[in-house]
């Protein structure tokens, strides 16, 4: 399968394809994991995959949550989204800063799936690290 027309196709595929910790009707959740060097601990980031319609056309969200607003300075987590990432952008959602990019579901291809999802995860993980210094995601 190269192209997912559907949001069930793409569940589908996440479902074959990745850990899910959840599954809701516009919304899956999953949990990537990265292999470790010998002296660092294994890092997970949590993810939520969702179905949103802007103007009738289908769009798929990816957010991945990597802090408390209460526990970061936001002027300095924003400086570093600015200067460090090239994909996506943090917003607040609830108590959470959320890293979050978003991609139109519509003759969406695997890789125009899965090379977001990973610069998504990846960056919501740095920034976790960087600014909490633990592995709460």
């Amino acid at each position: 399968m190269s192209r997912m027309a559907t949001w069930e196709d793409l569940v589908t595929y996440i479902r074959r394809s990745y850990e899910v910790i959840r599954v809701e009707p516009d919304e899956i959740r999953i949990n990537i994991r990265w292999g470790t060097e010998e002296d660092e601990e294994e890092r997970t980031q949590m993810v939520v995959v969702a179905r949103e319609v802007l103007d009738g056309q289908e769009w798929v969200q990816l957010a991945a949550p990597f802090a408390r607003v209460d526990e970061v300075a936001l002027h300095a987590v924003l400086s570093e989204i600015g200067n460090t990432t090239v994909v996506g952008g943090a917003v607040v959602m609830g108590d959470y800063l959320v890293f979050r990019h978003s991609l139109p579901l519509v003759n969406l291809d695997i890789n125009e799936f899965v090379d977001p999802l990973e610069l998504v995860t990846g960056s919501a993980d740095l920034l976790e690290r960087h600014f909490i210094g633990r592995d709460d995601y």
